[in-house]
């Protein structure tokens, strides 16, 4: 088999970024450190934190500012009220949320104060669209949708018939197209559109590359967490151009029916996946190569 890699995957600026700050907490031995929510959706990481001592809550109730110094923010971004919280709590806080996220709290804190209703495009029940939501101000209007169906849906309920103007924003982790499709479609029932691409780099470079390889490849591994948004986005875009695709967290997920001798493997990871986790994958692949060429008979020459 021969492995492939695309070539944008992995940890992006503002996962790193945060989780350089928890393990410095652990290197320099920083005792009575939780962060608020897990940090990054990445079973493995989260796990490897707690049992360095870093755990992480979700019910600030529980903290309690003689047992804990300092409180870590996820990378996701939380509520402005959660940081107020915090605050008049007395903790210090560390705050690792995306830059790439701290700029949708901004935008939309703006046009609430500019009285525009919002529209948000993306899962209502994730993280960081909680915390965006957190920033709108109590009397403004505002619609989470998932999809142009959903948006569709609001359009023929009504909903923005009394709209003259609406500012839309996407989760970060969003694919360009479902956003362009929803936005167009909008320009035909409200006058003044204010729209902020806020999806970041990194997650358009991903998606790219996946876009790229996947149709080159007979089989597509993509690694990360099972509710990390933009990995089932890049799983969603290889398994349209690459039926055998399969969605793993790690190489313990890894089925060695899922590969053929002489198959061409692509290899792409979520932002929140660290590397030694796709190190591992990528072993793991080799030792299945090893297993298969030799059970045909065949002599194993292996991957560089």
């Amino acid at each position: 088999m021969e492995i492939f890699l695309a070539q944008k995957m992995g940890f992006c600026f503002g996962v790193r970024r945060t989780v350089d700050i928890a393990l410095k907490m652990i290197q320099i031995n920083q005792k009575k450190v939780i962060t608020y929510g897990p940090i990054i959706h990445n079973e493995d990481l989260i796990n490897y934190l707690k049992n360095n001592g870093i755990d992480y809550t979700l019910d600030i109730d529980k903290i309690d500012p003689n047992k804990v110094e300092k409180v870590i923010i996820r990378t996701h971004g939380v509520k402005k009220q959660i940081i107020e919280n915090l605050k008049n709590k007395g903790v210090k806080i560390i705050d690792g949320t995306c830059p790439y996220v701290m700029r949708v709290h901004r935008i939309v804190e703006k046009l609430s104060k500019e009285k525009y209703p919002l529209l948000i495009i993306g899962n209502k029940d994730h993280p960081e669209i909680i915390g965006v939501i957190g920033y709108i101000s109590d009397d403004i209007p505002y619609f989470v949708v998932k999809d142009l169906n959903e948006t569709e849906e609001l359009v023929k309920k009504g909903t923005f018939q009394k709209i003259k103007k609406l500012g839309i924003v996407t989760q970060t982790t969003e694919k360009i197209q479902k956003v362009k499709e929803i936005v167009n479609y909008l320009m035909d029932y409200i006058p003044e559109i204010r729209y902020f691409k806020t999806i970041c780099y990194a997650t358009d470079e991903n998606q790219a590359a996946i876009r790229e390889l996947a149709p080159k490849v007979d089989i597509v591994i993509v690694i990360g967490g099972k509710n990390s948004s933009n990995t089932v986005k890049l799983f969603e875009i290889a398994k349209n151009y690459c039926k055998r695709t399969y969605h793993i967290q790690n190489e313990n997920d890894l089925k060695i029916e899922w590969f053929k001798k002489e198959d061409k493997v692509g290899i792409t990871a979520g932002a929140s996946t660290p590397d030694w986790i796709i190190n591992k994958v990528i072993q793991k692949i080799r030792e299945f190569d090893d297993i298969i060429c030799n059970h045909e008979g065949r002599e194993y020459e292996k991957v560089n």
